[in-house]
């Protein structure tokens, strides 16, 4: 149903020139998709850029700069058969000498792109050998018309083995001409106020910049792109979000019995800001409209706590609560820290990954369907068709950014009405908030619960592994719990996974039986047997990957070391020293760094130093990397989104909100034609579930 302008871009990757067959593998790694499309180039973005307008002498070249160079070819000197040694070509203008080196290239073919006596034009970086200039493998080498059509500011792109820059360009040139003319979706009196390019233009201008500032995400043409992206997405928040207000909700009120039979079991009182969420959830869920609403919370603020009071209310009114968590690992955490509670309580909880299996799948799934379980915790198994709820009135939906909208909206229809409760134990700064939850309402819990200590934080240089060694040990010695943390970038990475297990070989041979390994591959029964190990003391130190960085609860676990700490970022890092400090013991975070440190690397580890307020530390971790890293998803951006930085597009997030929120509530169902300038958008921007939504009436 996609408008048919539109067909050519969403055409394979292969109907382009010079894309056959044996480049789909290669071109697939490179943009994410086993058989990658015209409008997959098209959006492949830059990384940055050459600026091709230096156009020194030889003798006013710069080292380390990059230049173009107009040279008259002297001679060329090849190296011996066997040799190891380059081949040099000898050049000169009206102001010196210089040698061009190539490796490994064939001689005649370069004395054919550089014929003796003929000026020629070398685009590439010079340096400096035995005090003479050089440039080795140049980019480009030009005559006269190849000069002619050299940009005057050349886009780099991030690749992958098995295809080159060049293949790379030419391929997204040929793509820029399948690109039509579009209609406008953007208000015209923003789009005059930006000073914005129409999309084709911009498209263009982004892969062919006329100047450095129009080469990055902070030029005209990138942001009018990234505001494409939001206002599509906000769209389809706003679209959501009525959809939801027309179909209205179901008041579910309790009457306060199981709750107050929870608040008496809690080891603690309920600070200020979980009663303040807990009440403002009360309110949204005896309202008849639908709830929808997001939960932050620092590191041990205790969110899960407030949506289990959430569950109670529901159980009150005799109906039936589901938790979804993205790993399995930490949906048993929830359920280990909510079944004691739940039971003092009367309330009936059970949980439901991939690894129930059979018969015992069979029980929790007929105790759902039968409503005499009132709480059921578990991973994406829950929205398989099989799981039937008897009246299924909340969903709790636990670090949404790792799921899609669609996987929110697959198991809230399981239920009629149902209100939607969203945590994030990862603040997330102002601008993110809007961007990924602008369909909701929002609470923050920023305070920790009585007791909490402050955990010494220090940042060590590697060379001094030993010494961090010999301090575990004496810690384990006086009966301390310790995780040693190994950056593990992607479960793919089998490189960082290898340091993992080879950091605890190396330990367990120091410390023997007391050193245990948990890591993203191992299956979920040998996960929860290492942390069941740790938790009980019969291991003292965890080696771990990031598998353990969210919700993982053991309170006698004092120190926590993080190897190349530098790799990570804030939030990440704010939430692995989060795992300890959860006792009544001081705690210590040791930070394992490679010097020398980068400048930003450096500002971070000096910020986790001075700070534990998770929310100041999600707005720097935005400033400082990217809303990526922020959210721990790939660095090139948030998911779902191709152009839109909000490091650099921050402002571009409030205007596409209001954008869309207006021509929602003038027009919920975007009744134009199908054809029209915003189904056209939602089209190229992928918005499935807001198709969905529209077509559905």
């Amino acid at each position: 149903m996609r408008p048919d302008a539109l067909l050519p871009l969403f055409a394979p990757l292969t109907s382009l020139p010079g894309i056959g067959p044996k480049l789909v593998r290669p071109y697939g790694r490179l943009l994410g998709r086993e058989m990658p499309r015209v409008l997959d180039l098209l959006f492949h973005m830059p990384s940055g850029f050459v600026d091709r307008r230096a156009r020194p002498t030889i003798a006013e070249a710069l080292p380390e700069t990059d230049v173009t160079l107009e040279v008259r070819v002297d001679g060329h000197q090849s190296p011996p058969p066997g040799s190891r040694a380059p081949h040099r070509t000898f050049v000169s203008d009206a102001s010196g000498d210089m040698v061009v080196v190539h490796f490994k290239m064939d001689p005649a073919r370069l004395e054919h792109m550089l014929p003796v006596g003929q000026t020629r034009w070398l685009c590439g970086r010079i340096s400096l050998y035995d005090g003479m200039r050089q440039m080795t493998h140049p980019d480009r080498v030009l005559d006269a018309a190849g000069l002619a059509r050299l940009p005057a500011v050349e886009q780099v792109y991030p690749l992958v083995e098995g295809l080159a820059a060049g293949h790379v360009r030419r391929a997204i040139e040929a793509a820029l001409q399948r690109v039509p003319e579009l209609p406008e979706w953007i208000p015209q009196d923003l789009l005059a106020e930006r000073g914005w390019p129409a999309f084709r233009e911009a498209l263009v201008r982004v892969h062919r910049p006329a100047n450095p500032h129009e080469a990055t995400p902070a030029g005209g043409p990138w942001r009018r792109l990234a505001f494409d992206e939001l206002f599509a997405h906000q769209i389809t928040l706003a679209l959501l979000r009525a959809q939801e207000e027309k179909a209205g909700g179901r008041s579910t009120v309790g009457d306060g019995h199981i709750s107050a039979q929870l608040l008496s079991a809690l080891p603690f009182r309920l600070t200020a800001g979980q009663e303040q969420a807990v009440e403002a959830i009360r309110a949204d869920l005896a309202a008849d409209t639908r709830m929808l609403r997001l939960l932050q919370g620092d590191v041990g603020s205790g969110k899960t706590v407030v949506a289990l009071m959430a569950a109670a209310t529901v159980a009150e009114a005799g109906r039936q609560t589901a938790l979804m968590a993205p790993t399995e690992i930490l949906a048993r955490q929830h359920h280990e820290t909510i079944a004691p509670l739940a039971d003092a309580a009367g309330l009936s909880v059970s949980v439901l990954t991939g690894r129930e299996k059979g018969r015992a799948r069979t029980a929790v799934l007929t105790e759902l369907q039968h409503g005499r379980t009132d709480m059921v915790i578990g991973t994406h198994a829950l929205i398989q068709d099989d799981v039937i709820f008897r009246d299924l009135a909340l969903v709790v939906v636990d670090e949404q950014h790792r799921f899609g909208v669609e996987q929110r909206l697959t198991l809230a229809r399981k239920g009629e009405a149902v209100d939607m409760l969203v945590m994030t134990a990862t603040p997330i700064p102002r601008t993110l908030v809007l961007t990924l939850f602008g369909d909701m309402d929002s609470s923050e819990l920023r305070e920790k619960p009585p007791g909490r200590q402050a955990i010494d934080t220090r940042a060590i240089p590697l060379d001094r592994l030993d010494e961090v060694v010999a301090a575990a040990g004496r810690a384990l010695s006086s009966g301390a719990r310790a995780y040693w943390i190994c950056p593990l970038v992607e479960e793919t990475d089998t490189s960082d996974l290898a340091a993992a297990t080879e950091r605890f070989e190396v330990l367990k041979s120091i410390f023997g039986d007391k050193v245990g390994l948990v890591h993203g591959r191992m299956s979920g029964a040998a996960k929860d047997e290492a942390m069941a190990r740790f938790a009980s003391g019969e291991t003292r130190l965890l080696v771990a990957t990031t598998v353990i960085e969210v919700g993982v609860n053991v309170p006698e676990a004092t120190v926590m070391v993080i190897e190349h700490a530098e790799r990570f970022g804030l939030a990440q890092l704010h939430q692995l020293r989060g795992r300890v400090g959860r006792g009544d013991k001081p705690s210590v975070c040791l930070l394992l760094y490679r010097a020398p440190l980068g400048e930003t690397a450096k500002a971070r580890l000096a910020i986790l130093r001075e700070s534990q307020d998770g929310f100041r530390l999600a707005e720097e971790d935005l400033r400082l990397r990217g809303e990526g890293d922020v959210l721990g998803t790939r660095q090139s951006g948030m998911p779902g989104f191709r152009t839109a930085r909000l490091e650099f597009h921050s402002g571009e997030v409030e205007a596409a909100r209001d954008a869309a929120a207006q021509r929602v509530k003038a027009d919920p169902d975007l009744a134009a034609p199908q054809s029209g300038p915003l189904h056209t958008l939602l089209h190229l921007a992928e918005r499935d579930a807001a198709m969905r939504l529209l077509s559905a009436g």
